[in-house]
């Protein structure tokens, strides 16, 4: 598309543009708005708002904080419990900050972005704030004791600000400071460090990137007899160069770029994304390796292997604890979590954390630096969340379990591989009716024994940035699609990190074609093994899913009876120079390039959207706010397919983000919205 003949529509609030929106919006209000839609309208919100929610915590000295939202709250409440009132079934909250009273206060449309508390003293706090729901936020200094604004305090303007304590009197900030502050991608690339007293003008500057970096940011380590400040240069969205601040002169972590780094008292972790060839010994993607941290800046260091990934297995997450290290690995998509012990790195499963359900995944929601203590989040498809809560070298029991959203009597969970383009062998999920059969829902070899009813199906994926998709309880999901007589499907296709960095890598830049390949073998495959026809087969992706979804779109339209397509990528020419997308270069490769758009240009949606071809019906939604994927990629794909006479709808939530919703209500207002369209459509 040589000249964009809609690129007015990238005028993110031009009047012209917003005319047009308001006119879509009106539109597919009024088709998919139904008895039904209100129906599904109002059992999200009852799943969104109910106070049998898990409230998840974090630990910051004796207290336990969390961040609430329901009906009465409906921007929130940052509020804190101690561990025993916790554990009790009548948890008493002390609430810190009220958004919805402080939003009314200051006659702005507050959206919570979380807060910074100093340690080990948690004596002042700095509060993120957005308006609508965007990556910029507004901060402003909290005193803990008097439960107020800190007049005169370390405050910032809105922008993609990254700020830290350094001390109880400075802090170290990255922000808009004015021309040549901001990367291309819109971050901050000068830190500068802020004392009290001092006008931002005034903020001594420690360093300095290049405009082509991503962000430059800080990270204050205040643990006694430990205390550093590490600089992080991120050159690109997998390459990032790591500094100690020492005497006023940076000290280089001279560990692969593109590994990460995790620094804990005496010890560091290196996480490798691609082999690592030190000269005597060759480390596999995906390994974690640990050294000494002052022999390692002295390159004396021995370094110890904590994890080396398999064929099949791969680490997914870790934390630290005062002196163990949980970590949690996948095989085959299925979650186990150890206990590692510093020093010998001998790994034992924790006690307690084993799962009844065989496709349940458990995941660290968080550790105590200061002490042993951990939670663990263990939920399958079909299995409610428990919360499980114990010092990492003993046992964790459950503390407190979440309800069940919709009835799972007759629903099983299955695991398959469909084999892609290149033979690659690609596991899915199935969720939905159990088979009918005397062996219903036994698995052999790959295949489900019993009849399986073909039903309307919605088969969800990402594939980018080594994002893995595990499987989980999805109340909204479970009421308003399963509960309906849908059948889910989770894809873990390459791009995703369910196999490790490889899984990642393979799917980059001129890779990327293996993304939607693998996406579409689970598709047909799901049509081969009778669990739904063509006309009944949905598809659902947001950000970079909803590139996936616009490339199902435009080369595989044969395949799907519908597509959702959320907060997309979509116009591939121009990612780079709208918003935060010159950060993606590295996964999706530069269009400037010839060379790079050559593959890119082979897939972008939005110059291969075909005269004469016939698609199938498409949701695409977005939002205004999203200061992070472009709302014009929507609006123009939009525009263009409305030019060829295909069926297209179109939401814009004026408020959200990235996240498409900024309170309970736009959450359950768009799931409704988009489930109508699927019961509609399939």
């Amino acid at each position: 598309m040589v000249d964009d003949p809609h690129l007015w529509l990238e005028d993110i609030d031009g009047v012209e543009a917003l005319t047009w929106v308001r006119a879509r919006n009106e539109t597919t209000v009024t088709e998919f708005t139904d008895a039904r839609f209100e129906q599904m309208r109002t059992e999200a919100l009852e799943v969104l708002d109910t106070d049998t929610r898990i409230p998840y915590v974090r630990r910051r000295g004796e207290f336990l904080y969390n961040f609430w939202r329901d009906a009465t709250n409906p921007r929130g409440l940052w509020r804190r419990t101690t561990l025993d009132s916790y554990r009790s079934a009548a948890t008493a909250w002390d609430v810190i900050i009220d958004v919805d009273a402080l939003a009314a206060t200051d006659e702005e449309n507050w959206v919570w972005s979380g807060a910074d508390v100093i340690d080990p003293d948690h004596t002042h706090a700095l509060i993120s704030l957005s308006r609508g729901g965007s990556d910029a936020t507004v901060v402003r200094e909290f005193d803990m004791a008097t439960r107020s604004f800190v007049v005169g305090g370390f405050e910032l303007a809105e922008a993609k600000s990254r700020m830290s304590w350094e001390d109880p009197d400075s802090v170290l900030v990255g922000t808009d400071f004015g021309a040549g502050s901001l990367t291309d991608s819109g971050y901050p690339r000068v830190l500068k460090r802020w004392r009290r007293g001092q006008s931002l003008s005034e903020a001594t500057t420690l360093f300095t990137g290049s405009p082509t970096d991503v962000i430059v940011s800080a990270a204050v380590d205040r643990t006694p007899g430990y205390e550093r400040t590490l600089v992080y240069r991120a050159i690109d969205f997998f390459n990032d160069e790591v500094y100690q601040l020492r005497s006023g002169e940076l000290v280089r972590i001279d560990a692969p770029t593109d590994s990460s780094l995790s620094v804990h008292r005496g010890w560091l972790l290196i996480e490798l994304r691609t082999d690592w060839y030190t000269g005597s010994d060759v480390y596999p993607a995906g390994s974690l390796l640990a050294a000494d941290y002052e022999q390692f800046l002295d390159g004396t260091a021995e370094l110890s292997v904590v994890f080396s990934p398999d064929e099949h297995t791969c680490l997914h997450q870790y934390a630290w604890t005062l002196d163990r290290l949980v970590m949690v690995t996948l095989a085959d998509v299925a979650s186990q979590v150890e206990v590692v012990t510093p020093g010998t790195w001998v790994r034992e499963a924790i006690r307690g954390a084993g799962d009844a359900d065989a496709f349940a995944s458990t995941v660290i929601v968080a550790a105590d630096h200061t002490g042993n203590e951990i939670f663990l989040d263990s939920s399958g498809f079909l299995t409610p969340s428990r919360l499980l809560h114990g010092n990492a070298s003993e046992e964790v029991t459950e503390i407190k379990r979440a309800p069940a959203f919709f009835d799972s009597t007759n629903m099983t969970a299955s695991q398959h591989f469909a084999t892609s383009a290149d033979g690659t062998s690609v596991p899915y999920f199935v969720v939905g009716p159990a088979p009918v059969g005397p062996t219903s829902g036994e698995q052999k070899g790959g295949q489900t024994t019993g009849e399986q009813k073909r039903g309307p199906t919605l088969l969800g994926g990402y594939g980018g940035f080594k994002v893995s998709r595990t499987p989980g309880y999805d109340g909204l999901l479970g009421r308003l699609w399963l509960a309906r007589g849908g059948t889910y499907v989770l894809a873990n296709i390459r791009g995703g990190g369910e196999y490790g960095p490889k899984w990642h890598t393979q799917a980059m830049r001129e890779g990327r074609h293996r993304v939607a390949e693998d996406f579409a073998a689970v598709a047909a495959d799901l049509v081969t093994r009778g669990i739904t026809d063509v006309a009944r087969l949905g598809a659902q992706g947001g950000s970079n899913g909803g590139l996936l979804m616009g490339i199902m779109l435009t080369k595989f339209p044969e395949l799907f009876g519908a597509l959702v397509c959320q907060v997309p990528l979509l116009d591939m020419k121009r990612f780079h120079l709208l918003l935060a997308g010159a950060s993606w270069v590295a996964e999706y490769g530069d269009p400037d390039n010839p060379g790079d758009w050559e593959f890119i240009s082979e897939y972008s949606p939005y110059q291969n959207i075909g005269a004469t071809k016939r698609y199938p019906p498409v949701l695409v939604t977005t939002s205004t706010r999203d200061d992070r994927v472009h709302p014009g990629h929507a609006r123009k794909m939009t525009a263009a397919l409305e030019q060829t006479g295909q069926p297209v709808w179109y939401y814009e939530n004026i408020e959200g983000g990235h996240a498409g919703a900024a309170d309970n209500a736009q959450t359950a207002f768009k799931a409704a919205l988009c489930y109508s369209f699927l019961h509609r459509t399939l």
